[in-house]
């Protein structure tokens, strides 16, 4: 299976904008049969405030961004994980979406808020959804998620066999921690970032996708618009044993855990 991320600098508070540049970028993912864009590729992500966040926010009921990408997911036949910024009544969500050719298939709302997004946005509580779709199982998390293991154990129990990971990242801390989760949890994990410098704060960008095995088989740049591929043997993700003996989920021992 072929898996595409595409890393880009987004315009702050430019949906189209943003669409027009992501348009592009869709022409260079190939046959990929998923496709991974970064955390809140929809309108940038340092927002001056509450006020602005909302103004360029979309419900995805009634969505240009999610329109596109529903568009995209039909011409490429392939599945789209994305970062919005989700607008549910007056409240503001750091959200990723599931997307085919017919719509938003699957949501997760980030569960933990880095900085200063704790002002603009509502957690998400808890709702972790892996879906079938096909050729893999998938999940979904979002960047400073990477820090807390237990949402990656949560999801790789739950079936995934490749956890999306639309990110913002203004460190290489993730690139250094996320090909460990992909050890503990025998997943594929797919991390797109953004690049670029937004009202003072620097993105990390390189983009990458790390097996099983914690290795990275594919990284992008550092400052770079472009598109990442790789390969992926889903099949590797399926078995949780590290040798012939010891098993990631088998061997856990919950009932000792509590006491600790």
């Amino acid at each position: 299976m072929e898996i595409a991320l595409i890393q880009f600098r987004p315009e702050i508070g430019k949906p189209e904008a943003n669409i027009a540049k992501l348009d592009e970028l869709f022409t260079q993912t190939g046959s990929a049969r998923l496709i991974v864009l970064p955390e809140l590729a929809s309108t940038g992500y340092n927002f001056t405030g509450f006020d602005e966040a909302y103004a360029c926010s979309e419900e995805l009921s009634d969505s240009r961004f999610i329109d596109f990408l529903a568009l995209k997911a039909k011409e490429k036949q392939a599945h789209i994980i994305s970062g919005i910024n989700e607008r549910v009544g007056d409240k503001l969500y750091n959200a990723s979406v599931l997307v085919d050719g017919n719509g938003v298939l699957a949501k997760y709302h980030k569960i933990h808020l880095f900085m200063n997004e704790k002002h603009l946005f509502q957690p998400g509580e808890g709702d972790l959804p892996v879906l079938d779709i096909g050729e893999c199982k998938v999940g979904m998390l979002i960047c400073f998620d990477y820090l807390f293991p237990e949402v990656w154990r949560a999801e790789a129990m739950r079936g995934a066999d490749i956890i999306c990971h639309p990110s913002n990242l203004i460190t290489l801390n993730a690139h250094r921690s996320v090909p460990g989760l992909s050890i503990q949890n025998r997943v594929f994990i797919a991390t797109a970032n953004r690049t670029g410098t937004e009202r003072g704060l620097w993105f990390s960008g390189q983009s990458f996708i790390t097996s099983p095995s914690g290795e990275v088989l594919a990284m992008g740049t550092a400052d770079q618009d472009e598109v990442i591929t790789a390969e992926l043997d889903v099949a590797l993700a399926r078995s949780k044993f590290i040798n012939p003996i010891n098993h990631v989920f088998n061997d856990r021992r919950p009932d000792l855990y509590d006491r600790l």
